[in-house]
Order: structure tokens, then C-alpha cells, then sequence
């Protein structure tokens, strides 16, 4: 039976702060309640995982980035064609839109945590900010999953306009 929640953590764990999507998942295998939550990793998002996203109520996307001035960002997305489209390495807003495309049914409701990071280079583990920023997203990702799905939604609306005032 699929989970109505899907976490998708996607990053490289060898390439310095580009693990924070992975690590994420790691941690909310140990605190999270996982009996709503599946938990789904690789690093990068391709075409073959729209597949992934039936039968659920949303879908979490989680990911490194390097803009943005709060230690992480919580946002909804909307399906939509872009650049990546026609790539090995999707956006998750193309993801959602092959999604509708392949299946002809609305995407579930998306959503990305995006955690600022600064360094990717090979070899090299997290660097202290990431760490940190990491670990403020881990204690929100915990909190918003322990709401139901439909609250979800209403969370993400408080949290921009919180992070819109800071």
C-alpha cells in the first residue's frame, strides 16, 4: 500500500553539501512516524520518478540550494515545463508536470525544503554552516510531518509569510 506522504531527499553524498536531501532522510528515519511517510532517495530526479508520486496525498522534495538568505527555504510548487524537461536531471516542478502528462491526472500538491548550502566539491563532507542549516530543517521537516497532509498546506503559507518578515 503506498503512503500518502512522499519525502523525497535527492543530492550526492560524496560531493560536500549536496548530501543535505539524503541526510535529511536519514534523520527522519530515526524521528520521524514513517506509518504515513515514505521515504525515497537518489541524486538526482529523473523522468522514471513521476512514477513515484500516484496515489498520494503530497510530495515533499528535498534539496540543496545556493540562494536564498534564511538557513532554509519551504515553498509550494506548481507542475510546470522547464529547462529540464528534456534532461537526466529534473526540477521538481518538470517532475510534476510529466507526472500529469504520463498518468492525466493533477499532480499531488508539491512541495520543496530547500537548505542554503555552500560547497560542493568532491571528497569534502559538510561544511559548518550546512550543518547547521541542516539541522534547523531536519526540526522542521519533524514538525511539519507530524501535522496531517491537508494541514500541510496551511503551514507552508505561515511559514512564507514568516520567512517574508525576517
Amino acid at each position: 500500500m503506498t503512503k500518502p506522504i512522499l519525502v523525497f531527499g535527492y543530492g550526492n553524498l560524496s560531493r560536500g553539501d549536496d548530501a543535505v536531501g539524503p541526510l535529511l532522510l536519514a534523520h527522519l528515519e530515526q524521528h520521524a512516524d514513517l506509518s504515513r511517510v515514505e521515504l525515497l532517495t537518489d541524486f538526482q530526479l529523473q523522468i522514471e520518478h513521476a512514477l513515484d508520486l500516484q496515489n498520494r496525498e503530497l510530495v515533499i522534495f528535498v534539496d540543496a540550494a545556493v540562494s536564498g538568505d534564511s538557513p532554509f527555504g519551504f515553498s509550494r510548487l506548481a507542475p510546470r515545463r522547464d529547462n529540464s524537461y528534456t534532461s537526466h536531471a529534473m526540477s521538481p516542478v518538470a517532475l510534476l508536470q510529466v507526472f500529469e502528462n504520463i498518468t492525466g491526472e493533477m499532480a499531488p500538491p508539491g512541495f520543496l525544503l530547500s537548505i542554503k548550502t555552500t560547497s560542493f566539491e568532491l571528497g569534502d563532507g559538510l561544511s559548518a554552516s550546512a550543518e547547521d542549516h541542516l539541522r534547523q530543517a531536519c526540526r522542521f521537516a519533524e514538525r511539519i510531518l507530524a501535522l496531517p497532509a491537508r494541514k500541510i498546506l496551511a503551514a507552508a503559507e505561515e511559514y512564507r509569510e514568516t520567512a517574508s518578515h525576517c
